[in-house]
């Protein structure tokens, strides 16, 4: 079953600037039917409405990477990783790669 994000997106938008629907509507130039409609999820908004309607209520629309970010000791485990590799290139030049030592947190 698809989950739909807007209807609560909405409805937690207005709520959080205190707004009633017919306000909320007005200020971002939709009929309070349409806002009602949106908010029930008996229709869904085109990305500009939902963008227009959030901005009304003194929200952002914005999409951020679905990819983690990275702590530092897990990304010096990941360059450790990367330079062992590099190390055991064929053709590579003898010799050490250098990079600072690691220290891991105490967390």
């Amino acid at each position: 079953m698809e989950e739909r994000i807007a209807p609560s997106l909405l409805r937690q938008a207005r709520q959080r600037a205190g707004l009633n629907q017919a306000e909320l509507a007005r200020r971002s130039g939709v009929s309070r039917s349409v806002l009602s409609v949106y908010e029930s999820g008996r229709r869904e908004p085109s990305s500009e409405a939902l963008a227009r309607i959030l901005a009304a209520a003194g929200f952002r629309l914005g999409l951020r990477p679905a990819v983690r970010e990275l702590d530092d000791e897990r990304a010096g485990r990941i360059l450790e990783q990367v330079l062992d590799l590099a190390e055991a290139l064929p053709g590579r030049r003898r010799g050490a790669l250098r990079y600072p030592s690691i220290v891991r947190s105490t967390r």
